[in-house]
């Protein structure tokens, strides 16, 4: 099993930003695919960023180009810069842990931590 425990988030103004963290349970992160989520009042939770254990990035158009995804496999972690933050960004933002095996896929989820874009 993986536990996630989230930490960075808060209340910022547009134009701001944050930088998320998520740190791992376990000695096999390294074999897990990382990612972000968010989920906003009444709305889907969608896909902010992921990141392979090699450090190949994937990126919602919504974000790119303002953060970015990292990890720290010796560290059991992983990171989310957020900068020029808007509005549209404030959501509760999880982290996951995802790994496939064979025809099977596990996944693993953070108790989320709330972002918040206010002027």
């Amino acid at each position: 099993q993986v536990q996630l425990v989230e930490s960075g988030g808060g209340l910022v103004q547009p134009g701001g930003s944050l930088r998320l963290s998520c740190a791992a349970s376990g000695s096999s992160f390294r074999l897990f695919r990382m990612g972000w989520y968010r989920q906003a009042p009444g709305q889907q939770r969608e896909l902010v960023a992921t990141i392979s254990s090699p450090g190949t990035t994937n990126y919602a158009d919504s974000v790119k180009g303002r953060f970015t995804i990292s990890r720290d496999n010796a560290e059991n972690s992983v990171y989310l810069q957020m900068n020029s933050l808007k509005f549209e960004d404030t959501a509760v933002y999880y982290c996951n842990a995802a790994r496939r095996v064979l025809n099977n896929q596990y996944d693993y989820w953070g108790q989320g931590t709330q972002v918040t874009v206010s002027s």
